[in-house]
């Protein structure tokens, strides 16, 4: 999928679950059903999400400058953040209000849950089409959570046919609840992997210590140091190391052993390699 046709189609995914997640929240206070407004709060989160990844899709493309010398790419942090905090506190509202129902259930309209289901599927399921195939992470990403939706909404179908023929209105604050943590399970996972990355922890898929054991296996290394490798904003990775060479390592040596160095990386996940050669007996200038 192109990068433009990435854009174009998380465009359309945003106004289809962001004009859905109105309609749901105004069903689901109509329907007196919280497992509907549950799901409404995730497929609000997901609005959130899918609308800033449009616009930071273009935001973090802009080149960088004297400000921003790495460019852009880590605004797109900003926004898993802030959809975090929105969840999470969404999440902890909804909570609130569903466990008292357990105790004393309120009626809820079947009719108008199966409906509302129905649509569910059907907007969500058609996201996710727009969406499959998706090489690039963020809309892999997306397009996982638009699938949580459409089970989501399949949950919500089962209990509103139960309903027709049963008064179990417990199963609603029992589903809202499931949901929720669901969603606070999700989404504090989210969280932990931005906040690291806004910490600059090393990627998961990086083992600093395999890379530096690797580096000493290179003809004419004697030992690397100050290896620092951290994420722009979860796709593309940062590196510097210092390399200390044989002393008497010519300028094609270094040049070779640079090369080596960054074989041993996988280069469409690093986006700025340093590798910065000090030859045996010289002093770091960090040291």
């Amino acid at each position: 999928m192109p990068q433009s046709d990435s854009a174009r189609n998380i465009k359309i995914a945003f106004f289809l679950n962001f004009g859905f997640t109105l309609l749901e929240i105004v069903g689901g206070l109509l329907t007196n059903s919280l497992a509907i407004l549950s799901d409404a709060l995730h497929d609000l989160g997901d609005s959130l999400s899918l609308g800033l990844s449009w616009y930071l899709d273009r935001y973090a493309k802009k080149e960088r400058d004297q400000e921003y010398s790495y460019g852009y790419g880590r605004f797109s942090l900003l926004g898993a953040l802030v959809n975090a905090v929105i969840l999470f506190g969404g999440s902890l509202y909804l909570l609130s209000q569903a466990i008292p129902r357990l105790l004393n259930p309120e009626p809820a309209s079947a009719s108008g849950m199966l409906l509302l289901a129905i649509g569910g599927i059907a907007v969500n399921g058609l996201a996710v089409l727009r969406l499959k195939g998706g090489q690039s992470l963020n809309v892999q990403v997306v397009t996982w959570h638009l699938l949580e939706d459409v089970l989501g909404w399949v949950a919500v179908l089962i209990v509103s046919i139960v309903l027709f023929f049963t008064d179990l209105y417990i199963l609603d604050p029992i589903l809202s609840i499931l949901i929720t943590l669901y969603v606070l399970y999700n989404m504090l996972g989210k969280l932990k992997q931005t906040l690291s990355l806004f910490l600059q922890a090393v990627p998961g898929d990086v083992d600093v210590n395999a890379f530096e054991s690797q580096v000493l296996t290179i003809n004419q290394v004697i030992d690397t140091h100050h290896t620092h490798i951290w994420s722009l904003e979860g796709e593309h990775h940062v590196l510097s190391t210092h390399v200390v060479v044989a002393e008497n390592a010519t300028r094609e040596d270094t040049i070779r052993i640079k090369d080596k160095v960054r074989l041993l990386l996988d280069l469409s996940d690093f986006e700025h390699i340093t590798v910065e050669i000090e030859y045996e007996n010289e002093a770091c200038a960090l040291e």
